[in-house]
């Protein structure tokens, strides 16, 4: 499976199963593959790749909802200093931050699930 990306001219080849797996995940499962890349990227210290991870994840905060906004500004705070810290080249800490978002995301996951 080829695609065509116009912003770069490149043909890149997509794995046709990871665009399956991508396509057919619930919203909670997107958020951990995004975790799981940006800390990935993280650990391989490419700061292109982890800071356009954490960006998708500042994209997604809602701010609009009183009910989450104080979550998302909190969520904001940490996105910026993680980014901040992949500059400095201060990797580990971004990538221990990182983690343990994940981890308290999949812990409020599966209590929804219960």
């Amino acid at each position: 499976m080829q695609n065509f990306t116009a912003a770069t001219g490149r043909h890149i080849k997509m794995n046709p199963y990871l665009v399956k797996d991508i396509l057919e995940a619930t919203p909670q499962q997107l958020v951990i593959k995004l975790y799981d890349l940006a800390i990935v990227s993280c650990k391989k210290h490419d700061l292109r790749r982890t800071n356009s991870s954490i960006q998708v994840l500042i994209n997604g905060l809602n701010f609009e909802n009183e009910n989450v906004k104080e979550i998302s500004t909190g969520l904001l705070r940490l996105y910026k200093f993680c980014q901040d810290k992949m500059r400095e080249g201060n990797y580990s800490i971004v990538a221990s931050i990182l983690s343990e978002l994940r981890e308290s995301w999949m812990q409020a996951f599966s209590s929804n699930n219960d």
